[in-house]
């Protein structure tokens, strides 16, 4: 059965790993990888990365990315959001603390946010403007 919004909505807010998708070229198909993104109902999907990255570079070239949530738990249920991007702006530690933070606390937050200070180098966060979402619950049929 398919997801009302505000299902959808409080899928996505929940701390989730997701597939981002974004076109790879011609010759290729698209770039598949997991990432952590943050999201609250009602706004825009974002995520942060290597501002040199790959995936940076195809999302500013493409002008859009999807990205993919699911869970089995209690029941089979995925949400997908496809949009354009909305906005490209530097990463600050701010940021960077925001998207782990939903992911991680304690001192493996503490840990991580080192890490990504001392190796991860200049970041950028990439907010989606939602277009297409597609929502189910497969144990609702």
């Amino acid at each position: 059965m398919a997801l009302s919004r505000e299902a959808r909505e409080q899928f996505l807010a929940e701390p989730r790993v997701a597939a981002l998708g974004v076109t790879a070229g011609v010759d290729r198909g698209p770039l598949l990888v997991p990432v952590w993104f943050g999201y609250e109902p009602g706004g825009r999907p974002w995520i942060l990365t290597g501002a040199d990255s790959r995936k940076a570079r195809l999302i500013k070239a493409a002008g859009r990315f999807s990205l993919l949530v699911e869970d089995v738990q209690p029941t089979v249920r995925y949400v997908s959001v496809e949009g354009t991007v909305a906005e490209m702006t530097p990463g600050t530690e701010d940021t960077h603390r925001e998207i782990a933070s939903r992911y991680l606390s304690g001192p493996e937050l503490e840990r991580y946010l080192g890490f990504a200070q001392d190796t991860l180098g200049e970041q950028v966060v990439i907010r989606m403007r939602p277009e297409h979402w597609l929502g189910a619950d497969l144990g609702a049929v």
